[in-house]
């Protein structure tokens, strides 16, 4: 194990952000250079708090199946290589969970049974941000090929993931993205200050080294049918993700101003990357001056509150449906199990309100037609009105960040005629294969809306599936079956 008393002698400690009057003047990182370079002073300390459990359940807590303990002992000892070798072992992609995952295994952390867990997201970004600075990652091209094919639809984590392990498995593999750049929601859904693009980047091109070709701008459904898909290759994944966004069906739905999240994030990330913010020349989507309401409380409504702040809006209110969750674990969300509770991001630390147990009732438009108000009540337990409690908000901008229904129908899921389950998601069995032969499925479009670890441990597990339907056989890890949630509420 590591250090044999470092539980017992060091306590948490974690990355210092940059400050709030600083970095809400830029789109950076909120860590002074780089997350895992801003750690490595605390770093061989807080490994060496890790226990080496018996049971290490942190294993159980991530869908990827992170071998936690081994890493966190070799940098301890120093032995940064081999940590990036054993992190490499389960995750293609630590940069990107490193910096986006809500880290479901430090939740299972033994240590947090009584005591701070160990910062294992932490320890994480840190090896592989060390490994990419020494030059250790390189491209790791097949050293032969099988002369298969295989078509990819999607460019997130999940369809990166499949593409990176077939690809390495001696496959031709093309990932198919219909936005003019590769990445999906990495690229133009996650802001820069959480995750700079240079990380996805230079992974893009890794892969490409490694011989998997990319083709933006593709309307697979639309520009590609379906049937000409499965004429030109061997074995296809699907990986669009969930993006039927959920909507909010409430009086004066049609005014100007409301906007999905997904409309306003992507042209945002794009200004702040230097390009147009949109391809038609439209007007960007902007908080500058105004008073902005985003609806919901998750990862995604923390994006639009940072993005916001960083326009210069007037004011920014958060609004969520639930009641405020607690600071402690709940006595129904017992270790190991991924708590409920109340936890504030990079965002909320920089500004605006956030409003819990409250429900929108109508949206208020001025003459023009153009949202300025939102009218709202407070809700009890069950989500039922509580009366005497309405009021009205000032809004100019109103975001719908509620989520996603599931994948968007129309196009290429019903061309292929796959089935889909009962929540409108496409059909996979144990091992991820689609009703249709040759379809495979990884990710949000067969799992729903869910967190980045899983897309990633989704689309390895999908690649081994593709690979031994193609040769017969496979040696690809598969870390899960689909529908598994180890730990995770």
């Amino acid at each position: 194990m590591a250090d044999p008393k470092g539980f017992l002698k060091n306590g948490r400690e974690v990355a210092s952000r940059r400050e709030v009057a600083e970095r809400v003047q830029d789109w950076n990182e909120v860590y002074p250079d780089g997350v895992g370079r801003a750690l490595l002073p605390i770093i061989n300390t807080q490994a060496g708090r890790c226990m080496d459990c018996g049971i290490p359940f942190c294993h159980q807590g991530c869908p990827l199946g992170n071998i936690i303990p081994e890493w966190n002992d070799l940098v301890w000892r120093d032995d940064w290589d081999g940590a990036m070798d054993r992190l490499h072992a389960t995750n293609n992609f630590p940069e990107f969970t490193g910096r986006l995952c809500p880290a479901p295994c430090e939740t299972a952390c033994v240590l947090g049974i009584n005591q701070d867990p160990v910062t294992i997201k932490n320890v994480e970004v840190s090896i592989i941000d060390r490994a990419w600075g020494s030059g250790y990652v390189r491209p790791q091209p097949p050293e032969w090929l099988s002369g298969r094919t295989v078509a990819v639809i999607g460019s997130g984590p999940a369809g990166l993931a499949a593409a990176q392990q077939l690809t390495r498995a001696g496959h031709t593999v093309a990932v198919y993205e219909r936005a003019d750049r590769i990445g999906g929601l990495l690229r133009y859904g996650i802001p820069e200050f959480k995750m700079e693009k240079k990380h996805l980047d230079r992974r893009l091109d890794q892969m490409r080294r490694e011989g998997t070709v990319f083709r933006a701008g593709v309307d697979v459904g639309g520009d590609l049918t379906g049937d000409k898909l499965m004429d030109r290759y061997d074995a296809v994944v699907l990986a669009m993700g969930a993006t039927d966004a959920r909507d909010l069906p409430v009086p004066g739905r049609e005014l100007g101003g409301i906007h999905q999240a997904m409309e306003f994030l992507p042209q945002a990330n794009r200004v702040a990357l230097g390009e147009a913010a949109t391809a038609d020349g439209s007007e960007q989507i902007v908080a500058t001056d105004k008073d902005v309401v985003i609806i919901g409380g998750g990862d995604t409504g923390a994006d639009c509150l940072g993005t916001s702040i960083r326009q210069g809006a007037r004011s920014i209110t958060q609004l969520e449906i639930m009641p405020r969750p607690g600071e402690d674990r709940p006595a129904g969300q017992p270790w190991p199990t991924y708590p409920m509770t109340f936890k504030v991001s990079s965002a909320h630390e920089e500004g605006g309100d956030r409003v819990y147990a409250v429900s929108t009732q109508e949206f208020v438009g001025d003459d023009d037609g153009h949202v300025a108000a939102l009218r709202l009540v407070e809700v009890d337990a069950t989500f039922q009105p509580v009366e005497g409690t309405e009021r009205e908000i000032p809004a100019q901008l109103v975001l719908l960040a509620m989520g996603f229904t599931g994948p968007e129908k129309p196009g290429l899921i019903e061309q292929l005629g796959v089935d889909l389950d009962e929540r409108g998601n496409v059909r996979r069995d144990g091992s991820y294969a689609s009703s249709v032969p040759g379809v495979y499925v990884a990710g949000d479009v067969g799992r729903g809306q869910s967190l980045i670890v899983w897309a990633i441990a989704e689309g390895r597990s999908a690649a081994a599936s593709v690979d031994a339907y193609l040769t017969g056989s496979t040696t690809l890890p598969s870390p899960i079956k689909p529908h598994e949630r180890p730990l995770v509420v």
